[in-house]
């Protein structure tokens, strides 16, 4: 074999390793930094009820959590993170939220939905 095709051997090799690992690197570096995946929590809003009404979820961890009501229009408010959305019968509401603090916070209807409507609050506990 003459010098000239060994170096372009030896060239090509070189050139299919740095492409190799520069996409493993690549994928590597990706996966080290990608964020958390979210977690989805689905929440029924119904006759003066929230189901489920208790929630936990972890400080840091994102969360989206996905709103349906089943009778009329409600609201939903977490005080404690600013939050709030509406939510519309044979719709879903979507709120994306990352707990930033710890403790236990009230959620509740922010929209007058009937007699009861004082009633319909819920909880999330946010843990380290």
């Amino acid at each position: 074999m003459n010098r000239k095709r060994r170096v372009l051997i030896v060239a090509a090799l070189f050139a299919s390793a740095t492409i190799i690992l520069g996409i493993s690197g690549l994928a590597l570096y990706v996966r080290a930094n990608a964020l958390p995946a979210e977690r989805e929590i689905h929440i029924t809003a119904k006759n003066f009820a929230f189901t489920p009404d208790a929630i936990t979820l972890k400080k840091g961890e994102p969360v989206v959590l996905v709103w349906s009501s089943e009778d009329r229009k409600h609201g939903f408010s977490l005080r404690g993170f600013g939050i709030r959305t509406d939510v519309n019968p044979g719709g879903s509401a979507h709120l994306r939220f990352t707990p930033n603090k710890t403790g236990t916070f009230t959620f509740s209807c922010d929209v007058f939905c009937g007699e009861g409507h004082e009633e319909m609050t819920g909880t999330v506990v946010v843990t380290e």
